[in-house]
């Protein structure tokens, strides 16, 4: 059902099932799956392909242009999976050319109201995204990320599966794989994300081996390196310690302690 009001501009390419409320703009470039609804006032543009079963609530803005100085009209996308739901005032910007030239967002996420999503950035499956937070160009965010209100994420900065940044948080290093992270400058580790990990079936013992694992990493009178070889020493069997492990060896960026 598209509403009256709506204008879908010709080039647009929408599944017979797709619902447009009233005063929805989208743009040329715009492909939308079956199941998909947009509320009112929402606005698609840009090179942006939308997967099945998606709700838009009003006056999102997807597919913007990136806010980045940089960027110069190129053909960059946005790619959104499916069963997402996207609250209101949602900003989700087009990749750039400098960067990975896509932004994408995966299956089952919910994005709260007035969550701006950078370009160039990478949100895995069944994340969270509470309302008001605001998110860096070339962030990745890997699945089952939670991220309190009134957050902010830097640029590049990677946040690891299963990990909760508490809300009001400063985020100016990555959080590895089943921690909690809260605070600003510092923003510190908690633990391991005990209420998230048992919710998604992870064994007592598999968490409390995270939590002895975070200890040691969160230590600061040992060096990064060392404190690796010691965590895999200790607990380096456990796939999920391992992941913890590969996750710190193979960021560029900084790792929170």
């Amino acid at each position: 059902m598209i509403h009256s009001t709506a204008i879908i501009e010709k080039g647009a390419e929408l599944d017979s099932g797709v619902e447009v409320g009233p005063y929805c703009i989208i743009g040329p470039k715009v492909k939308i799956g079956t199941g998909t609804r947009l509320m009112s006032h929402v606005v698609v543009s840009g090179k942006t392909s939308i997967g099945k079963s998606n709700t838009f609530f009003p006056f999102s803005v997807i597919g913007g242009v990136p806010q980045d100085l940089k960027y110069n009209g190129e053909n960059t996308e946005l790619r959104i999976g499916d069963r997402n739901t996207i609250r209101e005032s949602v900003t989700l910007n087009l990749g750039t050319a400098q960067g990975s030239e896509v932004t994408v967002v995966g299956n089952d996420n919910l994005l709260m109201a007035y969550v701006h999503l950078g370009h160039d950035t990478s949100i895995g499956d069944h994340c969270i995204i509470a309302n008001s937070v605001q998110i860096a160009g070339h962030v990745t965010l890997e699945d089952y990320v939670t991220i309190g209100g009134v957050s902010a994420i830097a640029q590049f900065l990677k946040m690891g599966k299963h990990s909760y940044v508490s809300g009001h948080t400063g985020v100016e290093k990555s959080v590895p794989p089943f921690c909690i992270a809260h605070g600003s400058r510092p923003m510190t580790l908690r633990g391991a994300n005990i209420v998230g990990l048992r919710r998604r079936g992870y064994k007592a013992e598999v968490i409390q081996m995270l939590n002895e694992t975070i200890k040691l990493w969160t230590r600061t009178d040992v060096n990064k390196d060392q404190t690796l070889i010691e965590i895999e020493s200790q607990y380096g069997e456990a796939p999920e310690v391992q992941e913890f492990v590969r996750f710190i060896r193979d960021c560029d960026t900084g790792v929170v302690r």
